[in-house]
């Protein structure tokens, strides 16, 4: 296929490589770099239709959440596919639009913008003539490569390098051709020159927050089809600088997602998904009726259930009701409530089992649940540069199209669990005393003045309190033990918090298979939540707390950055994969566990354990 710079993984283009995330492939052998193009050119490069039409997810909950009718699945094509009744082949595929525009050659050194390089037609890989010409004998040709510099604000804008600014071409010069060479190691050891005036600069200090002093953002959005000149970025105060194509601060996306859970995952709610919004456009009760009896589809149901298209109606208003009056502001909340009802449940897409405590941790676990089965539906909504947005605060979100859409890309995984109930009664006891608040205000402080600082008017997206430290914690140090116990690599278990003050509020976490392929379903996650495995595996996960090798500098708070708003913890004992955390490995602190070495009973909750 002309132009085919290469494939990624479904789960990849909606985590790593999202519309507005720059991408580095290979094509006929030459470096090729550019952004994944908007949302519209997901309809025109590859729209639901022949070979993708099955590539549409619901589910109800987020689908209200995020005012959305549906999500999409990246595009996935088998091998030479064609479309239905037809012998063309189909060339369905999303688009990357070439970024950035400056390119080098490692031979000679020269930078100038892609236009000006050698090319094939059809062909996205560019080379340089010159060097390609006077390399004859061996008949290659010499790819020129994308530059290592962009910039970026915290407004989500992206766009090229500003060169001819770094360089201070001399009077009346303003040519865009220039060398870049290393005359030693490090930044102050690449130099940028002119080949026409001789203006000549060191890179050394171009990452610094007054980098670009004297410029403002141009609002460039290289994804979508119009820039955004109403962007207020500027050099002077650091919101535009410089980065590295390649750096993890240039792309964060910004994910909901929600778990299948009853009755959303009966056998009847999942097959009215693809008919819900016809039938709710549908203003008339007969007409319904109608439409179902002349549907293909709506009759094979009414057939496979063995009623009538009255009853089928009527199980569509029941279910339309019940949406109507569902509260998304919080969608963990009716998860936990699944979870803590003690109720065993077997639908296609959610299976849990409650298991008995047993004894000896039974006064700190309130309840254990075996999820034999689940689907959690992740989204992407938007991204943020420069600084990941925290949940709530959507103030910098980059938008994915150009105009409101009525989906957003998703995928979906499936795979198995357990989930771990805290004693909320004991809990609130515990958090109130005030050896734990006198150890946790600190950190709170610090990070309600670090948010204020960081996100002038935006509200607190979470409060640091001892219930929060403790079960993320309490997490991370399961997800550790079980991956020894199950098979599983780290990165392929996944955390879901639950979280809420108060008496009535939540204290749970579910630990899952988080992965779209087949790593999700081994079984070796679920079988750990029967009674007697998980009592072994929740001591030892206790237990592999109480030392770590970094110790003593870890347990007395020594080692942990501000930025990590955590107290003890490290990569020796309860950091995790980033795939595995929701929270970028912050806000941990072993020692509500298993005690500091200076006070063990009344600041570990797990103390006589």
């Amino acid at each position: 296929m002309d132009n085919l710079i290469g494939e990624l993984r479904r789960s990849a283009v909606l985590t790593t490589y999202a519309p507005g995330a720059i991408m580095d492939m290979r094509a006929d052998g030459g470096a090729v770099s550019g952004v994944h193009a908007g949302l519209e050119e997901w309809d025109r490069g590859a729209p639901l239709a022949g070979n993708l039409k099955y590539q549409k997810v619901v589910e109800r909950r987020l689908c209200k959440k995020l005012r959305k009718k549906y999500f999409r699945l990246p595009p996935v094509l088998e091998q030479d596919a064609r479309y239905p009744g037809s012998k063309e082949i189909d060339r369905s595929a999303l688009v990357a639009r070439r970024f950035p525009s400056w390119l080098q050659c490692p031979k000679c050194e020269l930078i100038k913008r892609a236009s000006k390089w050698g090319s094939d037609p059809g062909r996205a890989a560019r080379f340089c003539p010159e060097c390609t010409g006077s390399s004859r004998r061996s008949k290659k040709k010499v790819y020129v490569v994308p530059v290592r510099f962009a910039t970026a604000c915290t407004s989500g804008h992206l766009d090229d390098f500003p060169w001819s600014f770094w360089v201070g071409h001399r009077n009346g010069c303003n040519a865009e051709t220039f060398k870049f060479f290393s005359e030693r190691a490090g930044l102050s050891g690449l130099r940028l020159s002119c080949i026409v005036c001789g203006a000549s600069r060191s890179m050394d200090g171009v990452f610094s927050a007054s980098a670009l002093q004297g410029l403002t953002c141009q609002g460039r959005r290289p994804w979508l089809r119009s820039d955004d000149p109403q962007c207020a970025c500027s050099g002077k105060d650091g919101t535009y600088r410089v980065v590295q194509r390649g750096a993890s601060n240039l792309y964060y996306p910004v994910l909901e997602s929600a778990l299948a859970i009853p009755p959303w995952t009966e056998s009847l709610s999942v097959m009215l998904g693809d008919y819900w919004d016809e039938l709710e456009n549908i203003e008339s009760r007969d007409e319904r009726i109608q439409y179902c009896k002349l549907n293909p589809g709506l009759k094979a149901i009414v057939i496979h259930e063995g009623q009538t298209a009255e009853w089928l109606v009527e199980q569509f208003e029941k279910a339309a009701s019940r949406l109507e009056l569902l509260d998304v502001s919080d969608l963990r909340r009716d998860e936990y409530d699944i979870f803590v009802s003690g109720m065993a449940r077997c639908d296609p897409d959610f299976e849990v089992h409650p298991e008995s405590v047993h004894t000896s941790i039974s006064d700190y676990v309130s309840c254990v649940s075996r999820v034999a089965r689940l689907r959690e539906v992740r989204v992407v909504k938007g991204f943020t540069r420069i600084q990941p947005a925290a949940e709530g605060d959507l103030t910098k979100v980059a938008p994915l199209s150009v105009d409101d859409m009525d989906w957003l890309p998703a995928i979906e995984v499936r795979g198995e669990g357990i989930f771990i109930g805290l004693n909320i009664r004991r809990l609130s006891q515990w958090e109130a005393d005030h050896k734990v608040l006198q150890r946790i205000n600190p950190l709170a402080t610090f990070w309600r003045e670090d948010w204020s600082r960081r996100n002038l008017n935006a509200p607190l997206p979470y409060e640091i309190t001892p219930r929060f430290l403790l079960l993320h914690t309490l997490s991370h140090a399961l997800i550790r033990q079980l991956t020894i116990e199950c098979g599983y690599s780290s990165a392929s278990l996944r955390e879901r918090l639950y979280v809420a003050e108060g008496e009535d509020g939540m204290a749970g976490v579910l630990i899952y298979t988080a992965t779209p392929d087949s790593d999700g379903t081994l079984g070796g996650l679920q079988r750990r939540a029967s009674m007697d495995l998980f009592e072994e595996s929740f001591k030892a996960a206790l237990a592999a707390m109480e030392w770590c090798s970094s110790d003593p500098l870890c347990i007395t708070d020594t080692m942990t950055m501000p930025s990590a708003v955590s107290l003890a913890s490290c990569h020796s004992c309860t950091m995790l994969s980033e795939t595995s955390c929701e929270f970028h490995n912050r806000f941990l602190d072993r020692a509500l566990l298993v005690g500091s070495k200076s006070d063990l009973q009344s600041l570990s909750f797990f103390g006589s354990i």
